[in-house]
């Protein structure tokens, strides 16, 4: 495992759901959390939650669709640390189950605006910090929906929801990953999905109004698992708590 007394962390949509509960594991392990949060009363309301609980934590305003709500995020995170450890790319929105012949641009890229474009944005401005670590890793957060086997899988719910945003969205979030894991081999880029594949289950969160088989521990197990990887673990990988994901 990592050395927690020199690991930090950044998660977008850190104050609720996933985000929150991945944030609340590391914290007791004793790494420095900036919890990210577009909503900034609930994030300090969040980071107030979490400090009580004796984590070092730091709440960061930051909306992952807005260029300048990141580079302040930036410049934040810089007052407190000359490198960034781990950097969970969580934030993520479901959009409208629009079925695929009545979907307009407009419903697409409101999705993709926060499950593509932000995760890509934030790298990109915390690159630099993420370079300065000495084994430094990215967790993008996707889902099965965003596996090709998966949703061509007539056993699996998410191949009767016909709809185009979210599941394009997760599986040109996964391609990212990979690209950026294959171009960059010094940074870790691997992609969680919350639920289990295999047993068609999925973690209850806000997102899909708490309908979910597994607790938001059990789906931050593969999130968690990711973010501590020994500096000789796995690149470009796709995983669920079970295992590995087909892609």
């Amino acid at each position: 495992m990592t050395n927690a007394e020199q690991t930090s962390v950044l998660i977008t949509g850190g104050n609720k759901g996933l985000g929150f509960e991945a944030a609340r594991r590391l914290g007791e392990q004793g790494w420095t959390i900036f919890l990210g949060s577009r909503d900034e009363g609930r994030g300090r309301a969040a980071a107030d939650k979490l400090a009580d609980g004796g984590a070092n934590v730091i709440m960061v305003p930051l909306d992952v669709t807005s260029d300048e709500s990141v580079s302040e995020a930036v410049r934040l995170v810089r007052k407190h640390t000359d490198r960034l450890d781990v950097l969970i790319n969580n934030a993520g929105a479901p959009g409208t189950i629009v079925a695929p012949a009545e979907a307009t641009v407009a419903d697409v890229h409101s999705v993709y605006d926060t499950n593509v474009y932000g995760p890509i944005r934030v790298t990109h401005a915390f690159l630099p910090l993420l370079q300065a670590a000495d084994h430094p890793r990215v967790v993008m957060v996707s889902s099965g929906g965003g596996s090709f086997a998966v949703v061509t899988d007539p056993e699996q719910p998410v191949s009767k929801m016909h709809e185009l945003a979210y599941s394009s969205s997760k599986a040109a979030l996964n391609m990212i990953t990979v690209r950026y894991a294959q171009a960059l081999p010094k940074i870790k880029f691997n992609v969680a999905t919350p639920g289990e594949v295999a047993n068609r289950k999925f973690a209850a969160t806000d997102m899909n109004h708490h309908t979910g088989q597994l607790t938001v521990t059990e789906g931050t197990d593969s999130i968690v698992e990711l973010a501590t990887l020994d500096a000789d673990g796995p690149t470009g990988i796709f995983i669920d708590r079970l295992g590995p994901v087909a892609w």
